[in-house]
């Protein structure tokens, strides 16, 4: 019989952030993505080098000694392939602590979309480019093939299951969310609707979140959160069932929430508590596929999201902008990829990226409060403006490729 076990998921990623393109930028600057000022939260480089300090290195040590400290120690992470492009030019160093601690046999990598992008609900052409993309990527880098797929910001339905179903994984992870579970439990492993051979783990969002999102507040009743208290709280969720699925974003330690809130310290103590009881363990998420039998099936007819209160995709397509900037952007498809012009296919795909639309956002209350938080611009109209602005720019190279059959000026 299977221990009972949780199932720790941590995500990676960072975008590339358009910079302030004028209108006047048009048809004269094709360099969309490099910030001249150093100082601001819109140039990559600083901002990859600064989360590199505060999170990725600290937390990669962390994972390496609790690696080290407790054979039944197991995590999964998601890398995206923006993400490792960044890595390899700022902080190769970063990139190097991963391929250690996933040489250990006891670290996954999930699969996803390269560019981090929601080009599964606008061309599957394009989606599955960039799951293959990044597929190849994590083999080359990490010498490991990835078996569960993960779709950017957990957005999941009942289609994604049955193409990840027919493409292969073993495996898809989306968010336990109460309207679709209703009296069930996120804490085991599911068949979902409409499937053959693929299993769904759904992420425990109330004790994921305590981490996430409610650990540094001091307004939050239960503040401040100790390792006992929250084993405790595991343990409680975990008496009847299967497992726990502790997924959440790898910027979670260090960057959302402080080094000086006791982040690392709480992580690390948790799981040493955790793991000093014998009928306890951790599960990378394959191994925890392959340890249970689903307990049922899942239907999601609609999509469903890790993201804001409505667990939707309205933060990426709640108002006109969003919409129209990602209608903009996917529109080029077909006239981008007849140029083979191999830079501006590139500049297209990093356009994609689910970032973008989401600095677009106008939402109000605690979600607006995250949005802005995340948004390196002063106001989602902003956001919106030096977007299309580069779009008008991409129209303007494709122009020319039309004319000339390549790029002059």
């Amino acid at each position: 019989m299977s221990k009972r076990g949780i199932v720790l998921y941590l995500h990676a990623h960072q975008p590339y952030r358009v910079r302030k393109y004028s209108v006047f930028d048009t048809a004269a600057s094709h360099d969309y993505f490099n910030d001249p000022d150093y100082n601001t939260e819109r140039n990559n480089e600083q901002v990859f080098k600064k989360v590199a300090d505060k999170s990725y290195r600290p937390m990669n040590a962390l994972l390496e000694r609790l690696l080290n400290t407790h054979p039944e120690f197991k995590v999964s992470l998601s890398i995206t392939g923006v993400f490792i492009e960044q890595a390899e030019k700022w902080a190769p160093d970063v990139l190097d602590s991963f391929k250690r601690i996933v040489s250990t046999g006891r670290v996954e990598i999930v699969a996803e979309t390269y560019y981090h992008s929601l080009a599964f609900f606008y061309s599957m052409v394009e989606f599955e480019h960039q799951v293959e993309a990044h597929r190849k990527k994590i083999r080359d880098l990490f010498g490991v093939e990835t078996k569960v797929f993960r779709n950017t910001e957990l957005s999941y339905n009942d289609s994604m299951a049955k193409w990840a179903d027919e493409y292969g994984f073993k495996g898809i992870l989306a968010e336990g969310w109460d309207p679709i579970l209703q009296w069930r439990s996120p804490n085991y492993v599911y068949k979902p609707a409409g499937t053959d051979n693929i299993k769904l783990l759904m992420k425990n969002y109330r004790l994921s979140d305590d981490v996430a999102f409610r650990f540094g507040d001091r307004n939050w009743p239960d503040w401040p959160l100790n390792a006992d208290t929250y084993c405790d709280w595991v343990n409680a969720a975990i008496t009847d069932n299967e497992i726990v699925n502790l997924f959440m974003d790898y910027e979670t330690f260090g960057e959302h929430q402080w080094e000086d809130t006791g982040i690392f310290n709480f992580y690390e103590a948790f799981i040493g508590k955790w793991l000093e009881n014998p009928v306890n363990t951790c599960y990378t998420v394959s191994e925890a596929i392959d340890a249970f039998e689903p307990v049922g099936e899942i239907s999601m007819p609609y999509t469903v999201t890790w993201a804001d209160t409505e667990r939707d995709l309205t933060a990426w397509l709640g108002n006109s902008m969003q919409q129209e900037a990602l209608r903009y952007i996917y529109s080029l498809e077909d006239d981008i990829m007849r140029t083979n012009d191999l830079e501006l296919i590139a500049d297209w795909r990093k356009l994609q990226t689910s970032d973008h639309v989401y600095y677009m956002c106008t939402k109000w209350f605690n979600d607006g409060d995250v949005h802005a938080y995340f948004s390196p611009y002063e106001s989602p109209y902003d956001a919106f403006l030096y977007f299309i602005n580069v779009v008008r720019d991409l129209r303007w190279r494709l122009y020319c490729h039309h004319k000339t059959g390549g790029l002059n000026g």
